[in-house]
């Protein structure tokens, strides 16, 4: 059986996940020691102990979710469940470049760690600076005219290509206020702010990404071994010249996720599996009609469920 791991991105973690794992699996309880090393932090307390708004701190949520998101895939791993191609929404696609072999377990960890350490200090100087930001998913309107509305407003982006009638917008907060009001006159049945620290995956995170590049000069990527998706393009990702460049586009590029769905759904795969906490991917992928299912994994049970239809 062909199968397709997709990696959840930020927004997906809750405080407590992954404990039924930890406890489950030695693999699993290996990989947080492994983590908490290279981090040089407690990531068991941080996954366990951490309230939601220590959660949704970018520097806090990039270890943390890439740890739940690996975590998911040693225990499929260990119950003989390996992934033919690979993909992950945002953040979750450093756990899809783990995957596809580009880097190690070992290396991830204080890559995603700097990764929300420079996504953070260019949010907050931004707020230093008076520029507050916000992102907010536009609901019930087609992506072209979410893009047709926000190119008439300085400051407010595409972030996100969600589903046909989901589009998540990112920017200055005045200019995101503008567009949501723009946005319902034009017919989207809902603008919903979120609960974000930044303006992800826009211009405004252009310093993050040139720091990211920087750092990224210390770290030997590898060739995929197997199909890899970009979140930047939607197409697969061929070489480590490539994924060097997607990652760091990808901090200030709008997520084409609607785009993978359709690269992912051509191919000859059997199922997609949401590899990590929630289940908001396996939503995105029903609404995309891929002809192929998606499952999640959003707890232990439902994982165990999966390894005994499967294995």
């Amino acid at each position: 059986m062909q199968l397709c791991f997709l990696y959840p991105g930020q927004g997906a973690q809750y405080p407590g996940m992954g404990k039924d794992l930890y406890e489950a699996s030695s693999g699993v309880r290996e990989l947080f020691e492994l983590a908490s090393d290279a981090c040089k932090r407690d990531t068991k307390a941080l996954l366990f102990d951490s309230d939601e708004n220590e959660l949704k701190e970018t520097q806090n949520t990039q270890i943390a979710l890439t740890l739940m998101n690996l975590a998911v895939r040693r225990y499929l791993s260990e119950h003989k469940l390996e992934s033919a191609g690979a993909a992950g929404f945002s953040l979750g696609e450093w756990s899809a470049y783990v995957d596809a072999g580009v880097i190690s377990e070992n290396e991830v960890f204080p890559i995603v760690m700097e990764r929300g350490r420079l996504m953070a200090e260019t949010s907050q100087e931004l707020q230093a600076g008076g520029t507050s930001s916000g992102m907010a998913a536009v609901i019930g309107l087609p992506s072209e005219q979410v893009e047709e509305i926000l190119q008439r407003i300085e400051a407010a982006f595409p972030a996100n290509y969600n589903s046909m009638e989901q589009t998540v917008i990112s920017g200055e907060s005045g200019a995101i206020q503008t567009a949501a009001s723009q946005l319902k006159e034009a017919g989207a049945r809902r603008v919903i702010p979120l609960k974000v620290s930044g303006p992800f995956h826009t211009p405004l995170l252009l310093r993050a990404g040139s720091g990211f590049e920087n750092y990224l000069e210390e770290f030997t990527l590898r060739d995929p071994v197997k199909p890899l998706y970009s979140n930047v393009t939607g197409n697969r990702l061929k070489s480590s010249t490539d994924v060097r460049t997607n990652a760091v586009l990808q901090i200030s590029s709008p997520v084409q996720w609607t785009r993978e769905e359709a690269a992912i759904g051509s191919e000859d795969y059997s199922l997609c599996i949401e590899t990590g906490p929630g289940k908001v991917l396996t939503g995105l992928w029903k609404k995309s009609e891929q002809g192929i299912e998606c499952r999640p994994t959003d707890s232990r049970e439902k994982l165990d469920e999966l390894i005994g239809e499967l294995v």
